[in-house]
């Protein structure tokens, strides 16, 4: 599976951004995608995920109801909405993918940097 990240840039506070990845090279029905964040000198934390088949979708709970996953079948993408963007939102975004049964995810994208101007 291959991922590619895109949507980020140099946004204004209280804002709202969608990013996208957009997946290829295997059947992705049986994969849950999931959008994680690492902030300038920060770990990498998780948002959420998306189930490919159903679309159920699982938020981090440190999550506020800004963020938003999605998914479109027919463009093999998913999308992070983030409402309402504030300057701690800067990040490197990155998308990963894994089959539903595995435990971690195996396949990442290159990240879309994100920043946000107050």
């Amino acid at each position: 599976v291959q991922l590619q990240a895109s949507g980020g840039g140099l946004v204004q506070a209280g804002t709202s951004l969608r990013l996208s990845c957009t997946a290829s090279g295997r059947i992705l029905s049986r994969y849950t995608m999931a959008w994680f964040r690492q902030p300038p000198g920060k770990e990498r934390d998780f948002i959420a995920s998306i189930t490919w088949s159903s679309g159920s979708t699982y938020y981090a709970n440190s999550v506020e109801g800004r963020f938003t996953i999605s998914r479109d079948n027919a463009k093999n993408t998913v999308y992070l909405q983030i409402d309402s963007v504030k300057p701690e939102d800067t990040a490197a975004y990155y998308c990963a993918g894994r089959p539903v049964q595995a435990t971690s995810y195996s396949y990442w994208g290159q990240g879309t940097l994100v920043t946000v101007s107050s």
